[in-house]
């Protein structure tokens, strides 16, 4: 389960952090207390990597040593535990081109079908652990869900009259089931839905 965090800000460390630096440059330049100088570097290289910088609708997942810590959300400037490992997963809606497919409809018909999908990570904890890599999962259940959704109804209506739904006549009625049948998919990765549509429908040359 997401668990959102907010680390303390990344300023006041900074500013800890270069007067650390000015002050082991400082002995070395008079040239006396060496070893004081050498251990202030050594903090300098363990704190700095405690650093992060967040953009906007974006998001870091801490781990330590394999255990999760939390997700922070917000964008600015912050300091975190310099040994939490900090994957990045963007918060950015992302459209997904979802290319043309041979596959058949109810009747038996082949056709080309294409689809566009927009979606966004919505729990970053699922998104970074339930799924090996997010991206490719979504695309690969898009295109699982576009077949599904072509077998599931007729082209039109000339060889099944009594179709009250076809691929090629209802596109809301269509792109709503597509929509759900994609977002029930990802349900597991964490990943929300804003919209599924079809873009290319054609019967295949043959």
């Amino acid at each position: 389960m997401e668990k959102t965090i907010k680390p303390t800000s990344g300023w006041a460390m900074l500013s800890l952090l270069i007067l650390l630096v000015a002050i082991g440059i400082f002995f070395l330049i008079i040239r006396q207390f060496p070893l004081g100088a050498v251990s202030l570097f050594i903090a300098f290289a363990i704190i700095a990597p405690g650093f992060i910088a967040i953009d906007p609708n974006s998001s870091r997942v801490m781990t330590l040593f394999g255990s999760y810590i939390g997700s922070v959300k917000e964008s600015g400037f912050f300091f975190t535990n310099p040994f939490y490992s900090k994957n990045k997963v963007s918060l950015r809606a992302v459209t997904l081109d979802v290319p043309s497919i041979k596959v058949n409809d109810k009747q038996g018909n082949p056709i080309m079908i294409g689809g566009v999908v927009t979606y966004r990570v919505q729990d970053t904890f699922k998104a970074a652990f339930a799924v090996e890599n997010y991206p490719d999962f979504v695309k690969i259940q898009s295109e699982t869900a576009l077949r599904k959704l072509a077998g599931m109804y007729s082209y039109d209506n000339w060889e099944d009259e009594a179709a009250n739904i076809t691929l090629r006549s209802s596109f809301d009625e269509i792109n709503h089931q597509l929509a759900h049948e994609v977002g029930e998919r990802l349900q597991i990765a964490g990943i929300e839905i804003i919209e599924a549509r079809i873009n290319n429908l054609a019967y295949a040359t043959e």
